[in-house]
């Protein structure tokens, strides 16, 4: 098991990246509000499949190449100090598309709500590095099986994640509405989430060797 440092450490890291725009956010909210709640939760099963699918993927992949190859996480762990300052920037930068800025979806059946729900989310490259590049740097190999915190850790991503989603999803027409007449709230979380980001990408990139 990862330790609670760790654990917690991770965690915050998740919570700040579902709440930074992304395709999911842009499409879970466009749904909502073009087709309904229901059709915002259905896409949202499909977005939940597609992060267990990276987190089986990386799991079962981050045990082979720790355990072959021991200065991987150095690699890594710089790999993944590198995309969160990416996110840091996307969250601040001038220009950057509200997720709430809906864009106008067709009226699609349950079963291809669920397909594009989990097609969006298995090509966001956001979810890809993030699987790849930040989930090894949580895992300490003295504290157990390296598969065993992968999975750990990936579903409380995965939990948090769809968590946050699904309080987006019910609420995504009032949130829209309320920052459509507050743009000033918009910016200043914007401001937050990207200091956040980049706090814990210095973190991440001094961080000794485990």
């Amino acid at each position: 098991m990862p330790d609670t440092s760790s654990l917690l450490a991770f965690a915050l890291i998740a919570l700040g990246m579902v709440l930074t725009p992304g395709p999911n956010m842009v499409y879970l909210v466009s749904r909502s509000i073009c087709q309904g709640r229901a059709a915002g939760l259905i896409s949202l099963g499909g977005v939940a499949l597609g992060f267990v699918f990276y987190m089986l993927c990386a799991a079962f992949g981050i045990t082979a190449l720790l355990l072959a190859i021991p200065y991987a996480y150095d690699a890594i762990r710089i790999a993944g100090a590198v995309y969160l300052f990416w996110l840091a920037w996307q969250a601040v930068r001038p220009g950057g598309r509200s997720p709430f800025q809906v864009r106008d979806l067709p009226q699609d059946s349950p079963r291809k709500l669920f397909l594009m729900g989990f097609l969006t989310n298995l090509f966001n490259p956001k979810i890809a590095v993030m699987y790849l590049s930040l989930l090894p740097q949580f895992i300490d190999p003295a504290n157990g099986s390296v598969l065993a915190q992968a999975l750990v850790l990936g579903t409380t991503q995965i939990a948090i994640s769809a968590c946050v989603n699904l309080v987006i999803i019910v609420s995504a027409s009032y949130v829209a509405l309320f920052l459509i007449h507050r743009p000033a709230f918009a910016a200043v979380q914007r401001w937050i989430m990207g200091t956040v980001l980049a706090g814990l990408a210095v973190r991440m990139a001094t961080e000794a060797h485990r």
